[in-house]
């Protein structure tokens, strides 16, 4: 009897424990749930959900993650992990190598992106599941300290990154609900991506702290890195078909002209096909001028990035330490970013162009008092100016050339203007690194300041002249 008992409370106890084990798979299961359906109706509001461009968000804010994940685990290898010295030359390094995936960009990128007008969905999804794989051989390469593999393999990324982000902007207008402006839901991308990227960081410094830090703790970065990228797929597949440009067939049969203009446009192209330009076709001064602008603030962020990384490493002020400054640095770069999506989003600009002087504008007379006043309180606030300046021209541009420019030179014209800016940004770091060798915040600040005003007021000269050429023009054209 003793064993018939013993037995029945060991069935008893079995049975509880499984029963517990089915409610928390349930409590979990519903959590999951419930998270997905919260995190799906933040990002379909304003019809976004209806047209698709809610799983679009999605899929950028997931892979964004992994993408935090890879900047961890870059940064702890290149410039946390050696002395001042060694960090300059070997930043400046990555700064010119991290040219080399544009050189493909322009030339190659976007016009295979607009000849391929169908199955974006699955360029999307692609592009995701590429740095997945690349990002495991990060983690091979880093343990290993092969750098033979480590450095193409960043390069791979990067370039993956880029060719994402123009194919996602080059479809977005197919997929924006009437409820919205193209500068709010470039605004929400960008929004989203920027908190899942903050997320990912986060999380992934947790896991370099908990794998040991330096080579161990990067590894196992880029190890769970890769499995988030293969998770960050899921969304992708639920973007509707009509991210495709629609065939000949399939479109309007009283527009009959539309479709031979865009046969020959496509025939002329083919004929000149032979001789490359970074545009594909003149952009108008409208895009012309943002794109001057955001190369402006683009080169004035790298700028501002790594003069202040290394001026705060080696210029303390007061009990700071260094590493509480840099921290406190890329806390307001961060912070700057959210609040510039988050003025896009609110904004709802029908009249982008004038975001993009504004900011300028902004920049520089931020800029000129920090240089001024410059202190750990300047360099802050510099930091976030620069970042809200150069996250709300990004958005206008993006706004504008999704705007201005016809679907068939989209994608090239994306990839072009990301060239420049990649190059801009460079340029721009190498400046800074360069005048940090100062240790004087007050110098490179003026530097700044300088140039920031000479852009603005070259681009409103070149403005006022050709409005005065237009009203010259109009009576003779009447």
């Amino acid at each position: 009897m003793g064993d018939t008992g013993a037995g029945a409370r060991a069935r008893r106890a079995t049975k509880s424990v499984f029963s517990a084990s089915q409610s928390a798979a349930r409590v979990s299961a519903s959590a999951a749930s419930g998270a997905s359906r919260t995190i799906h109706k933040i990002t379909g509001a304003s019809g976004a959900s209806r047209t698709g461009l809610a799983h679009l968000i999605e899929l950028s804010a997931a892979g964004s993650i992994g993408d935090g994940f890879v900047a961890v685990a870059l940064a702890g290898t290149l410039f946390f992990s050696t002395s001042v010295t060694q960090a300059r030359g070997r930043v400046a390094l990555a700064l010119l190598i991290t040219m080399a995936p544009f050189a493909l960009v322009a030339p190659f990128i976007g016009p295979m992106l607009d000849r391929v007008q169908h199955g974006r969905r699955y360029m999307l999804i692609g592009t995701v599941f590429a740095r997945g794989l690349l990002c495991w051989g990060m983690s091979g390469a880093v343990e290993h300290n092969d750098a033979v593999t480590l450095l193409p393999a960043a390069f791979g990324v990067l370039l993956l990154q880029k060719a994402y982000g123009v194919t996602r902007a080059s479809v977005t207008p197919r997929l924006l609900p009437e409820e919205i402006t193209l500068v709010t839901a470039n605004s929400r991308v960008a929004l989203a991506s920027l908190s899942a990227t903050t997320i990912g960081v986060v999380v992934a410094a947790g896991i370099d702290k908990i794998g040991g830090g330096g080579v161990g703790g990067a590894a196992w970065v880029l190890r769970i890195g890769t499995i988030v990228y293969l998770l960050a797929m899921v969304p992708g597949f639920r973007i509707p078909d009509g991210v495709d440009e629609p065939t000949d067939v399939d479109a309007p049969m009283s527009a009959p002209h539309q479709n031979g203009q865009r046969k020959q446009d496509a025939a002329g192209r083919k004929k000149t096909g032979f001789k490359w330009r970074l545009f594909p076709e003149p952009i108008g001064p409208v895009v012309s001028e943002a794109i001057y602008a955001n190369i402006t603030l683009r080169a004035y962020s790298g700028f501002m990035i790594f003069f202040l990384a290394f001026l705060l490493r080696t210029v303390h002020f007061g009990s700071v330490s260094d590493k509480l400054a840099l921290t406190e640095m890329i806390a307001a770069v961060a912070v700057g970013g959210f609040i510039g999506t988050a003025i896009g989003a609110a904004l709802r600009s029908r009249a982008p162009q004038v975001m993009v002087y504004l900011m300028l504008a902004f920049s520089a007379i931020v800029t000129t008092l920090c240089a001024v006043f410059f202190g750990l309180l300047a360099a802050i606030v510099v930091s976030f100016g620069a970042a809200v300046g150069q996250t709300l021209v990004k958005l206008a541009l993006d706004s504008i050339v999704q705007r201005e420019i016809s679907t068939e030179v989209r994608s090239s014209t994306f990839a072009a203007s990301e060239t420049l800016h990649q190059l801009s940004w460079v340029i721009g770091g190498l400046l800074g690194l360069l005048l940090s060798l100062t240790n004087s915040g007050v110098t490179g600040l003026g530097v700044a300041a300088a140039g920031l005003t000479l852009a603005l007021g070259s681009l409103l000269v070149s403005r006022r002249n050709r409005i005065l050429r237009a009203r010259h023009a109009r009576p003779a054209s009447t």
